[in-house]
Formats: C-alpha cells, structure tokens, sequence
C-alpha cells in the first residue's frame, strides 16, 4: 500500500518510497528555528534547549490552565475532598512520570531513525524491521497522521479560549468581560491563521525564551502557593492516586481522562527529536519542564487543600492580583506559540504525506529560504482556520472542549506502542519475554487512557475521531486509486525495451534537442512518449525518461540526488530521489546531470507530462462512490509544473482516457 505512486498522472509522478531499509523521519511540530544539515537546529547547547523548550513543550506548558479544573470538577466530592486533591495531583504527577518520562523520553526516544522521531518514523522503522512492505504497519502509520490532524484542530481552540477564560476571573471587573470572551479567542486564532502565508521565521526566535519565561512563571506561582498547605507534598506518593480511583469506583476511571490532558503534547517530544536532538530534549524535560509543571501543579493542590472554593478555577486563583493581567497576557502567548507549533505540524505531515504518495499533490509554499520546516500549506490553512471556529462555536467553553480533547493523543500515543513492537522485537532482536515486558506496560497505561476518553464521546470526543476516520478514507481511496490505476496502466502499456527495439526497426523522424518524458515507472513506455510517436510521429534526439522518487529518509544528500543510467544511444533513464521532507525541484536537480555527461539547455528542453482523465467504472475496482472520490481528488490536485517548479512554456501535456 504504501508503494502507490502519489498520483494517476503517467507524467509528474514522484514515485514512492522505494528503499525500506532508508530510515524515515516524521517530525510532526517542525520546530521555527535555522536548521543544518539533516535538519538539525545548528545552535549551542542551551540554544538548542530554549529552542526546544519553546516548540516541543509549548503543547504540554498550557496544560495546567485547565487539567487539574476538569479532573477535580469530575471527582464526586467536586474536588473539594482532601483525598481528592491528593488524588488528582498524585494521578498528573506519575501520568507526567509514566507517559512523558518514562515511555517517551527514555523508552521511545532510543527508536530514532537517523537521529528523527515521530510515528512516519517508526512507521518507517517497523518496516525495515519486517523486512517487508506490512499492511498493518503502513494502516498504524496512516491512522496514527490522521489523529494528528483531530489534534490540530483541537489544540489551537483550546489552549487559545483557557487563557482568555481567565478574563471571567479578571480582577475588579466582575461579569463584564465574560461576553467578550468567545469573540477575542475567536480573533486571536483567525489572527494566528491569517498571518500564516508569511511565514513565521520573524518571530520564531523569542518563541523559546517566551515560553521559558512561561514555564518560570508556572513554577513561580506554584512554589508560592504550595506554603498554604506543605501536605501536597504527600501527592508525591502513589498510594494516593490509588485510593482515590477506589474511592470514586467508576468515576475515578472517568476521571483518567481529565488526567491525561495534563500530557497531551508528549508526542512532540518524539516528533521534534531530529530538529533539536535527543540530548536536549531530555535535558530540557527533567531539568526544567518538568520541575516547573510539578510545582504548579503541587501550588494548585495545596491552594484548593488550604481554600476549598479554589477547585472552581484552581489555575487563575492562584494568581496574585498584582500580577494578574501581565501572567493572562504571558498565558495566551503560550497558548498562540503552542498552535503556532500544531499548525506548522499539520503543514510538514501534509508535506510528508503527499511525498509518501498518501495525499495527492497540494500547493506547498516555501516562506523562507533560509529556515527549515517553514512552509505553508494554503488549503491545510484553511480547513484547520473552519474547523477550530466551527469547534468554538460548538462547544464555547474550555470546559466543553476537554470533552473532546484527548482522543487524538491517546490514540496517537497507542500507535506509537504498537509500533514499537516490531522495532523491539524485529530490528532489535530481544527476546519475547524481554520486549512484553518493555511493551505491554506501556500498551496498558494507553489502553485505560484511551478507553477513558472513549467515554467522552458523547461529550465531543466523537469530533476528532469523525475527523480521523474520513481521513483515513481519504487518504485510502488515494493510495488504492493510484494502485488500481497503476496496474492497469502496466497491463496496457508497452515495456520501454520493446518500444526501443522497435524504433530500431522502423525508426521515426527525428527532430532536434533532448525531449524529458516524466512516468512514475521507467520499465514502461510513458503515454506521452506513445502520443508523441503516434500522432507527431517523431523522436527527439536526445531522450530523457524521468522518475521522481520519494525514499523513505527525511532528505537526500546531493550526492544521491541523481542517478543517470543509459538504455541505448537514443534513451537514457534518469532517477531524481528526494527525501519525504524535501519539495521536488526538477530544474535544479537536472542540473547536476552535467556532472555525469548529460548536458542540455534546459530552455531547450520540451518536457513531456503525460495527463490521464480518468472515468468512473462500477465494475471493477473500488466501489463507483470511491472511484468518484479519488477522480475528485485527481482533479483538485496541485498543477504537476508547479509542483516540480518545471518551466511553464517548456511543458507539452499529452492526455489519455482510463477508467478505474
């Protein structure tokens, strides 16, 4: 499945990932700062770790704005209770220990491919352990992308409404901003998504020491707070965790999905792994991170223990109201820098996904020349921009969102330990007992959040998984479409030897300059070359047949770029490979053909795109309403000339009919 070629075009086709045993890498927040070779942020040790700090962990750093409200609001004393309190704070505190630390930081982030991380990764990964191309690990993969997307609709509504709910708590206004509330976070996000087209290379850089300043702030608040009652500190020991889910019996395993929002955004710390590297992350994480959303979480314990009527909004009540409007403003920073860090996400994995032939072709613009992963995908700009206001309007309040947040993640999260099964088991060789006792833990802990949130649906958690699911459908209507379409192409299509041959036989007229012919398989003839031979009934003197390829790693060194292999002395076979992070540049890459003997002027050079227009059949193939929806997506897809950035006047376009 994942070998389909990214679309039913014979021309511009980038064919797929062709070397499973390529690493991948699936960054899926690319962080805002410079990047070097292989994508690695080239900056000092503590530039790297502010750098990490302000992309990796802006997700999880506006989590204590509702995650103790919500799992307190829950309990079945209100939160009010002592054992309560403990319970909750003891529950974050080893849901941060378990998930965050333990299975991500020192487990998961050993599985790096080429120093990279994310599930495309892993994905990539299991693959190469399986030495084969496995449907479920390609279908994990898929459903693992897809979820992303539920999550980055839902991050952006509600991190951005919890800071501006902290205007119904503003000091010496009463009642009067609470109208407002839902306008200004609504402006805000349509702000954020506007500014998208130009790029956010200008204000990335004060996105780390923001978001540290943020964190300090979190610390700052909690450290003052935990003197109204020193016994949070008990919260530290388990124990009370476990009391508190046997004394709230079913509620209390209702309550584990409010928990797990306080690690949502753990996922990026693996996915931003190739950008800022392992060291640190991990460094950023236990030293400051987590530290810092400890004792904010420990404060509002102990300022609910100490002040009971605390657990209506434990989070704005303990800030002073000196202090109040400077931490509202520093809290929606954090939230705006948190979506910032989803929706560029949402633009590398569509990037990634069109490369690995998952989604046809998108325009994709370049918004710096100079910066990595800072591209900007309109069409993704705009359904995340209508579905965060549609999530507003709908559910209004952060409250109501909670309900809906947490199923992508746990859901992405379960993914991520599926496949790290075969990884363990396959690439790393270690033995049953060893990789179930590594594995099933971890597939444990994500069972009980994941089916904790499931109980949320009615609530709104059915949203993302809605999402999810049409575009798993998507996504697979794209790669069977494209099967389908090329099967039947090779079964009507003459091999290229034997066309060859035949020119030898009967050879045309020839006309002058070198002719480019793009396919998605070199061992057949292209249906531009057919159309050109049939009815202009000439061969160019030069002739090129070209296969765009995506591998399965994250870039290709320039010195892999090209390969040129001659067929005889009238055809030559070229071979440009990118890496699933890169944007085809056809021009450039023919470019270093010169180095290899084949020298042409590309302002000479006709390219020859063959175009299929592709009609629905009810019987064969797919069912006729998915045919109909692969021919829609066909023919919405990016214009091939843009995509490879071929020069417009030099593109001759030759079409055929197919039915699928």
């Amino acid at each position: 499945m994942a070998g389909a070629p990214p679309q039913g075009e014979d021309g511009p086709s980038a064919a797929p990932p062709q070397t499973p045993q390529d690493k991948s890498v699936s960054p899926a927040h690319p962080h805002p700062a410079a990047a070097g070779e292989g994508g690695h942020v080239k900056a000092g040790k503590w530039g790297l770790i502010i750098g990490a700090i302000g992309v990796v962990f802006g997700d999880i750093g506006t989590s204590p704005l509702y995650a103790m409200r919500e799992a307190l609001h829950h309990s079945k004393s209100g939160g009010t209770a002592e054992l309560a309190v403990l319970g909750v704070v003891s529950l974050v505190f080893w849901a941060l220990i378990l998930v965050v630390t333990l299975k991500y930081v020192v487990f998961l982030m050993k599985a790096d491919n080429k120093g990279e991380g994310g599930t495309l990764a892993l994905m990539a990964l299991a693959q190469r352990a399986m030495g084969r191309r496995s449907g479920l690990v390609f279908l994990l993969g898929v459903c693992g992308a897809a979820l992303f997307y539920g999550d980055g609709v839902i991050t952006p509504a509600i991190s951005v409404v919890s800071a501006v709910e902290g205007l119904r708590d503003a000091p010496g206004m009463g009642d009067a901003l609470v109208p407002f509330v839902l306008p200004i976070a609504a402006g805000i996000l349509i702000a954020l998504f506007m500014i998208q087209s130009r790029g956010t290379a200008s204000v990335a850089r004060f996105f780390g020491p923001l978001t540290a300043v943020w964190f300090l702030i979190l610390a700052g608040l909690g450290l003052w707070h935990i003197f109204d009652d020193v016994s949070i500190l008990r919260a530290l020991s388990p124990h009370y965790g476990v009391l508190f889910l046997l004394d709230n019996g079913f509620i209390g395993f209702v309550i584990l999905g409010s928990v797990f929002l306080a690690v949502t955004g753990a996922e990026a710390l693996y996915a931003d792994m190739g950008h800022f590297g392992k060291a640190p992350i991990r460094q950023g994480w236990l030293v400051f991170v987590l530290p810092c959303l400890t004792l904010n979480y420990l404060g509002q314990g102990a300022l609910v223990l100490a002040n009971p009527l605390a657990a209506e909004n434990p989070f704005w009540m303990m800030v002073p109201e000196a202090a109040y409007w400077p931490v509202l403003i520093m809290a929606t920073m954090a939230t705006v820098i948190a979506s910032q860090a989803v929706i560029t996400g949402a633009f590398s994995v569509t990037q990634q996904a069109v490369q690995l032939g998952l989604l046809p072709r998108i325009k994709i613009m370049q918004t710096s020349e100079s910066q990595a992963g800072q591209i900007y995908v309109p069409a993704v700009n705009l359904l995340l921009m209508v579905g965060v206001l549609a999530l507003l309007v709908t559910f209004q309040t952060s409250t109501a969102l909670a309900a809906a947040y947490g199923i992508a993640v746990t859901g992405s999260m379960f993914v991520d330990t599926l496949l790290a099964w075969f990884i363990v088991r396959r690439l790393w060789k270690w033995s049953l007992p060893l990789s179930l006792a590594a594995i099933v833990p971890f597939i444990a802990i994500d069972l009980v959040f994941l089916t904790s949130n499931l109980l949320k649906i009615p609530q709104g958690a059915w949203f993302p998984l809605v999402l999810g699911g049409l575009l798993v459908l998507l996504m697979w209507t794209w790669v069977r479409g494209t099967q389908l379409l090329t099967t039947k192409t090779r079964k009507d299509s003459l091999p290229l030897a034997d066309l060859i041959e035949m020119l030898r036989a009967r050879p045309p007229h020839r006309a002058p300059g070198t002719a480019i012919f793009l396919t998605s398989d070199a061992d057949i003839a292209p249906v531009a070359l057919m159309h050109n031979l049939k009815h202009n009934k000439v061969l160019h003197e030069k002739n090129v047949i070209l296969t765009v390829r995506t591998t399965d790693r994250p870039r290709v060194s320039e010195a892999d770029r090209i390969v040129l292999e001659p067929i005889s002395d009238d055809f030559k076979k070229l071979t440009i490979s990118y890496g699933f992070m890169e944007q085809p540049n056809v021009p450039k890459a023919l470019g270093l053909c010169r180095k290899q003997g084949l020298k042409f002027d590309i302002m000479s050079t006709s390219f020859f795109l063959g175009r299929r227009s592709v009609i629905p059949s009810a019987n064969k193939g797919m069912p006729l309403w998915q045919d109909r929806l692969y021919i829609f997506l066909m023919r919405n897809a990016a214009n091939p000339t843009d995509f490879f950035h071929i020069p417009p006047g030099r593109v001759v376009e030759l079409g055929t009919q197919v039915s699928v």
